[in-house]
């Protein structure tokens, strides 16, 4: 299932160009990828590219937005159980609540994230949000923060968070 999630995904056509940074303002005014394809671009997201996929929110995630995204990359989804995430998968109404539970509505710099203690979510759940030791969401640790899109802002974490 895993496989055939992926091949769909590629197939899709969700391949773009390179990453663009916050810290570059002509990088923040040269972004012309939308969320969805900025992520498929830096090579490391194409589990969460297939879930997207296989939930029908890419073109959401596509969508004028803004929207920011805690997006797990592959090894974050690495680290669920292969059966386990084979079921998620398989279960869209589960995963869009899980994906759906990665996106805050609105563009959520990092400096703005790090002023907060949650956020709310799509999926109608807050996130729990602890700047007191480098970021974290749900324990999950942002790595990479203010990956900027033409609409929105994506902040790389380390696990997959789950509503409760």
């Amino acid at each position: 299932m895993l496989k055939r999630v992926l091949v769909v995904a590629a197939v899709a056509g969700l391949a773009a160009p390179a990453i663009l940074q916050a810290g570059d303002p002509a990088a923040r005014s040269a972004a012309t990828k939308d969320i969805v394809d900025t992520a498929v671009a830096a090579g490391s997201f194409n589990t969460l590219a297939a879930a997207l996929q296989a939930a029908g929110l890419v073109e959401t995630l596509r969508g004028a937005g803004p929207f920011t995204v805690f997006a797990p990359t592959d090894e974050a989804f690495a680290k669920i159980p292969r059966a386990d995430l084979e079921a998620l998968l398989a279960d869209k109404a589960k995963l869009v609540r899980v994906l759906t539970y990665h996106v805050v509505p609105g563009r959520v710099m990092a400096a703005d994230v790090a002023k907060l203690t949650q956020a709310n979510t799509v999926e109608g759940q807050p996130v729990r949000i602890d700047a007191s030791h480098g970021v974290k969401v749900n324990g999950a640790n942002v790595v990479k923060a203010d990956v900027i899109a033409s609409n929105g802002v994506i902040h790389v974490i380390d696990a997959v968070i789950l509503p409760q």
